[in-house]
């Protein structure tokens, strides 16, 4: 029998020069940057340029970017409609699910390849997503859309549509941060399962729409939910120990501690734990996010975790800073999607340039040389 990968661990399945990852240093680059080196100096719009276009934007270019950012976040009415006519009651990323299928039904070039066209879906859907998920995040609300504003970038866009009025710079450049430090992750599960779709031949909105399915899950983009469902049940830090210590009995996993690329601190936590604290401050409301710092406190000074070399995510500090935005548990995995569709994007374009199929195969361990037995025999 040769030796399975278990979720394919250690297989490269595909060149990029979009982004790496270290694991064992905690480096993150985005096309050769450090992410480290450009956090809080570029915004999620130079990000996208540098994705998408291979560099960091000029000034002129960034204006051309966010100008056709802008024309596209006002949606067609038929994909307004269908957010409208979808159940109140489910997770709001299958919403961005609907939504984007939609979009594709309305792109007369759908199926095109080209990489101009490409990057013409890439900079519809990107712009769409924020108007799409306000939108159903204010109706199962009971409150009717906002539109867009064409003077706010993307971060500040987002918080209007859902509050209803402009939120401030500091919360605007909070969300922005987040939004720059999670579009782009190498081959994560979702970039992997859109690459896989759109491999088959397929087309741009299926692969987003594939990648949606994948971010939802709680091991990876529905982390950010879970990890805030953990300290909202915590609730005091009085508890902390006694959740930790009743986890490692239990063997239930602490949400948004460890990572599977990273065997030290996930290079973007330390700055969503410094905005995290600055919006908790400025809400008047630091339960969450001394909740997560003290917990990481904890953790790090404790041997089952040390040993294994388990440090927060990006999850971990990103939960209670979306929560102070203003964000509900089950509105964070879709949260997640506004910023990697940017890296989906890159890598949709990225894999056709050279597409081959991805067709791994299974090692069948199943029953051999079974008898067939007529109906009548079986007993």
């Amino acid at each position: 029998m040769s030796a399975v990968a278990a979720g394919l661990e250690g297989l490269v399945v595909a060149e990029t020069a979009l982004s790496s990852v270290d694991g064992t240093n905690g480096i993150l680059t985005y096309r050769g940057y450090n992410a480290n080196d450009i956090v809080n100096k570029v915004t999620f719009e130079e990000v996208l340029h540098l994705l998408w276009y291979e560099t960091l934007p000029t000034q002129s270019q960034l204006d051309e970017l966010n100008s056709h950012l802008a024309r596209h976040r006002k949606l067609p009415d038929e994909v307004l409609n269908v957010i409208r006519a979808l159940p109140k009651s489910g997770p709001p990323i299958d919403a961005l699910k609907a939504g984007v299928t939609a979009l594709g039904m309305l792109d007369p070039e759908q199926d095109s390849w080209d990489q101009g066209d490409l990057r013409e879906k890439a900079i519809r859907a990107t712009a769409a997503f924020p108007t799409m998920l306000a939108a159903y995040e204010r109706l199962r609300n009971g409150k009717e859309p906002v539109e867009p504003d064409a003077k706010l970038q993307t971060a500040a866009n987002f918080l209007y549509m859902v509050h209803g009025e402009k939120q401030s710079e500091s919360k605007a450049r909070a969300f922005d941060t987040y939004l720059m430090l999670l579009v782009e992750h190498s081959m994560n599960a979702s970039t992997f399962t859109a690459r896989s779709t759109i491999s088959s031949s397929s087309d741009y909105y299926s692969a987003i729409t594939a990648a949606l399915g994948s971010l939802k899950g709680v091991a990876h983009g529905g982390a950010n939910m879970m990890a805030m469902k953990m300290l909202l049940e915590i609730g005091d830090p009085n508890k902390i120990r006694a959740y930790v210590d009743e986890s490692l009995q239990i063997k239930r996993r602490l949400m948004g501690i460890g990572h599977r690329i990273y065997k030290t601190r996930d290079p973007r936590v330390n700055h969503l734990m410094a905005w995290s604290e600055k919006i908790a401050d400025e809400v008047g409301d630091d339960t969450w996010y001394q909740l997560a710092h003290n917990m990481e406190v904890l953790t790090n000074d404790h041997p089952y975790f040390t040993e294994r070399k388990l440090y927060p995510n990006v999850e971990f500090y990103s939960a209670p800073l979306l929560y102070n935005l203003g964000f509900q548990p089950d509105l964070m995995p879709a949260v997640f999607a506004l910023s990697r569709i940017g890296g989906w994007s890159a890598n949709l374009m990225e894999q056709v340039a050279d597409n081959r199929l991805m067709r791994p195969q299974a090692e069948y361990v199943g029953p051999a040389n079974q008898e067939f037995v007529p109906i009548g025999e079986r007993g």
